[in-house]
């Protein structure tokens, strides 16, 4: 008789339980979960007091300029946002031992959130990259003289933006993340007076008008997923004034188009196939496609949106619902325009999704998140 192979296929042999175990325990945590509530929703006090500035990664970390970690001061703190545990303290070389508290800051994450790039007045006018992983310091880069009102990477890593405000001085700004040592100056940049009249194709607006409709500088930020373009808000001057959205070419930087809002955009987003930009303007969620020459209103209000990393869905969050004194989030289908798994909700001021799109984070000042966590099927 043929000896038996002690390594068939076909036989139950023993193996490390460690990874089963975990993903395991994982499973039956969510499941009782889910028994448990009857709400797509959970609610979460991820920290306590006001948080002037605040960013929440894909990967569910919140990085905040936060009173809490000092009485009377401000530090730049990540925290968890489904543990609501607060995780460490972000330092830079020569950090004051106190800062003022409502300091200018700007945060981004990389997609896979290892990466966190941080403008904060109170480290002066350079940018600081960290690896999260190794919880160490990438060094500074970027210097400016106008406060950065926007920073974004790309859906790989491989390239990093900025856009500051500031009338003539503006610019938008981007740098090719080699090795993660970003190198001055930076690999292409645009901005200024000049750039705004060519792209507008008319000239500034005469003194008789005061301010109003002048230009302003650059807003938020976003780059297509396939890392082909950056879409930036071109802001104007004055309450009734209109923005605009140039699209512009990675890594040239160069104008490839430019559409006219109505209002002051205050969120905006891409499609996961980098064919269609979602903003929000006055209140209103609209769709930019590549193939149409002006922008459609879609059937539901909003002042911010995140888009889903592979579905034709959005996140959108609303300060205003009828017949009640919160605002909602919601989903919103990009192909039906339906909306769905609305929740009431106020004062939120940033939303993301995970990375593989199984949740989605939303985040208040006031350090309330709100995660969207569908039901295993």
């Amino acid at each position: 008789m043929p000896p038996r192979n002690p390594h068939s296929t076909e036989q139950i042999v023993p193996a490390s339980s460690h990874a089963l175990t975990r993903r395991s325990a994982a499973l039956v945590a969510r499941g009782l979960r889910d028994l448990t509530r009857d709400s797509n929703w959970l609610i979460q006090k991820v920290f306590s007091g006001h948080a002037t500035h605040l960013a929440i990664s894909p990967a569910g970390q919140l990085c905040a300029s936060s009173p809490v970690v000092r009485t009377g001061t401000e530090r730049i703190a990540l925290y968890d946002v489904e543990l609501g545990t607060p995780t460490m303290a972000l330092c830079a070389p020569g950090e004051p031992p106190a800062s003022a508290v409502g300091l200018p800051a700007a945060f981004a994450w990389s997609s896979s959130g290892r990466h966190l790039t941080v403008a904060w007045q109170a480290w002066g006018d350079r940018l600081h990259a960290f690896d999260l992983y190794q919880k160490s310091s990438l060094g500074t880069f970027g210097q400016f003289s106008k406060f950065p009102h926007s920073l974004a990477w790309s859906e790989s890593g491989r390239y990093f933006a900025f856009a500051c405000a500031g009338g003539a001085d503006a610019r938008v700004r981007l740098w090719e993340a080699a090795d993660l040592r970003f190198a001055d100056p930076p690999l292409s940049e645009v901005g200024g007076m000049r750039s705004f009249e060519e792209w507008m194709g008319r000239p500034q607006l005469d003194s008789e008008s005061g301010d109003e409709g002048a230009f302003a500088g650059f807003g938020a930020i976003a780059f297509s997923p396939d890392e082909s373009a950056l879409a930036s808000v071109v802001e104007l001057e004055g309450e009734w004034a209109d923005d605009s959205i140039v699209v512009l070419d990675v890594p040239t930087l160069q104008r490839l188009r430019v559409f006219g809002a109505q209002g002051h955009i205050t969120g905006l987003a891409w499609t996961s196939d980098s064919r269609n930009l979602i903003y929000c303007s006055g209140g209103q969620a609209y769709r930019l496609s590549s193939d149409l020459p002006a922008s459609e209103p879609l059937p539901f209000g909003a002042e911010l949106v995140a888009c889903h990393p592979h579905l034709p869905l959005c996140l959108c969050f609303s300060s205003w619902l009828k017949n009640s004194a919160k605002g909602r989030l919601f989903l919103a289908n990009l192909e039906t325009l339906s909306v769905d798994d609305e929740y009431a909700a106020e004062g939120l001021v940033d939303l993301c999704w995970s990375l593989d799109g199984l949740k989605a984070y939303a985040m208040t000042a006031d350090g309330l998140a709100y995660i969207y966590e569908p039901p295993l099927v």
